[in-house]
């Protein structure tokens, strides 16, 4: 049986740190081990958080930093679409 697929849309940029972090959150941490493959995809604003310098510095509040999030994705090849 085929596994459905999910694809993670977002807008929220740097400005909203826990809102930026949550769908690399749900996708690593949520969908992944579940066994659902799944992708993040980067609109508007949150195009802003494939930056090295921001992306070092956004810390969503009661999930880790989101460096760590989108290292964990690409350690599982979660694809991220800009």
């Amino acid at each position: 049986m085929a596994v459905p697929g999910l694809l993670i849309v977002t807008a929220a940029g740097p400005e909203e740190p826990t809102r930026a972090s949550v769908p690399f959150h749900i996708a690593v941490n949520g969908a992944k081990p579940a066994g659902t493959e799944v992708a993040v995809a980067l609109a508007g604003d949150s195009a802003e958080l494939v930056k090295p310098d921001v992306i070092a510095n956004v810390f969503g509040l009661g999930l880790p930093p989101l460096r760590d999030l989108l290292d964990k994705c690409l350690d599982h090849e979660i694809p991220v679409y800009v």
